[in-house]
């Protein structure tokens, strides 16, 4: 009877959001199908030496021929929302201009069969596979008139999609597509662009957030009914090394100085720039022109945390009062070297926002959490990925314990729904809860999915 209560205490809130989530280069395909023409990421991998063994997007898992059979799978897992990403390649080939319909009935066809099966779409308008039109054009982020050509697009989908789908996201991860693309050294992303200076770096980051801004009045303007609109980061967690309150003060203080926190989140959230990180950054910081960060701040109705790892911070006696830890050769990761297993850095990233920021007014969705596993498929035709298991385990009780005290976290979306392009890496990681066997295009649900299902059904950790 004991064990009975403890089961209902650990149930999350009866409206939890249980998704999945892809992203459109990483899954579609159909490269050159029905009037798409190149985004950076195809250039980006057919150029030699971009992307471990040649490997492209072109093919990916094929989703866009057969999402039928994927989204049959989410409701036989009992997935109930799904987040997914529209390429803009395809809607506006060019960038800018002509609107490609044939890509719009794509997405208005795969919105209707998520609703034939009661599952609620949550769209993302922008993850990384911007139009190599507008970097021929005008050298993409580099450039403040991204901005605007987002937000051209933003009306264009929304006006002819929302009235099927009302969750829209504006940009994923900013940090990865700016400051993972741009760098004076050769970047590990598309579009791969070496430039002279940090600041020139930092200017891209600032656009983009122009681009959340004008994203964010576009929906709005644009939806046909009332509608959610979201940023999507994957911004740094300081993770108190104890929850003493002296290392919980450092984890606060380290915030706008952890990862890029203080020149894409901070700015997103607060509408400036912090005081004393412009004066860290000096020269690197980029050029504000008047009025950029009232239309960067802009009201938004969830933010959504893509979380995977975190790191350690201690206190420390002298200036600037907190050290971040590195990690210890033996610390325990998944199949990417830089996914240490860190599941408080779920719990602290949202208390992170509601506390060191001030934002308790702001609902949260992890939209992304999961790992690559070296995933095998055994004899029996089989995917035992109880590691995997174990690591969404944990972190799944993180967002537990945020929903416990009172943090408004409102769902979870499990990275990913299945295996995929996975960027620089090709095919060689998969963070998918159902596995694809890419020669014959299968689909085979593993463990852990069948261990989320549970989840699901039971409205808690199992």
């Amino acid at each position: 009877m004991d064990r009975q209560l403890d089961l209902q205490c650990d149930r999350f809130p009866e409206d939890f959001v249980w998704g999945a989530a892809t992203s459109a280069y990483q899954i579609e395909g159909a490269a050159e199908v029905d009037g798409r023409k190149p985004s950076v990421w195809d250039t980006f991998s057919a150029t030699p030496g971009r992307v471990q063994d040649g490997q492209t997007g072109a093919i990916a898992c094929d989703h866009y021929h057969r999402y039928p059979e994927d989204i049959r799978l989410l409701a036989e897992l009992g997935i109930q929302h799904y987040r997914f990403s529209i390429s803009w390649a395809r809607v506006m080939p060019d960038g800018r201009g002509i609107v490609n319909e044939a890509a719009l009935d794509f997405y208005r066809r795969l919105v209707d069969e998520l609703r034939k099966y009661n599952i609620t779409p949550h769209a993302t308008l922008f993850h990384w596979d911007s139009p190599q039109a507008l970097e021929d054009r005008y050298g993409s982020w580099q450039s403040r008139e991204m901005a605007q050509d987002f937000a051209a697009y933003a009306e264009a989908v929304v006006s002819r999609l929302g009235d099927r789908i009302t969750h829209w996201m504006t940009l994923n991860e900013i940090m990865c597509f700016t400051h993972f693309g741009y760098g004076v050294q050769v970047p590990i992303h598309a579009p791969g662009t070496v430039v002279r200076t940090q600041k020139q770096v930092w200017q891209t980051s600032h656009h983009a957030l122009l681009a959340h801004g004008l994203g964010c009045q576009a929906i709005r303007s644009a939806s046909p009914v009332p509608c959610s609109v979201a940023l999507v980061d994957n911004f740094a967690v300081p993770v108190p090394l104890t929850e003493l309150p002296a290392d919980c003060e450092a984890a606060r203080q380290a915030f706008p100085f952890c990862g890029y926190n203080g020149g894409i989140l901070l700015p997103a959230l607060t509408g400036e720039y912090p005081s004393n990180w412009l004066a860290k950054m000096g020269e690197a910081a980029p050029e504000i022109q008047e009025g950029d960060l009232a239309t960067i701040h802009q009201p938004l109705d969830a933010l959504g945390f893509n979380v995977y790892s975190g790191v350690y911070v201690r206190a420390i006696e002298q200036a600037p009062g907190y050290e971040i830890l590195d990690f210890p050769r033996g610390y325990p990761r998944m199949h990417m070297p830089w996914l240490q297993i860190v599941p408080e850095s779920l719990y602290w990233g949202v208390r992170h926002i509601s506390e060191t920021l001030g934002r308790s007014d702001l609902p949260i969705l992890i939209t992304e959490n999961g790992c690559a596993a070296d995933d095998e498929l055994t004899a029996q035709g089989e995917v035992m990925d109880s590691d995997r298991i174990l690591y969404l385990r944990q972190y799944l009780s993180a967002s537990h314990r945020a929903i416990r005290e009172g943090y408004p976290l409102k769902g979870y979306f499990v990275w990913s729904l299945m295996d995929n392009f996975e960027w620089s890496w090709g095919y060689d990681r998969r963070f998918g809860i159902v596995y694809v066997d890419y020669a014959t295009q299968a689909r085979i649900p593993k463990a852990s999915a069948h261990w989320f299902s549970t989840c699901i059904r039971h409205n808690q950790i199992v």
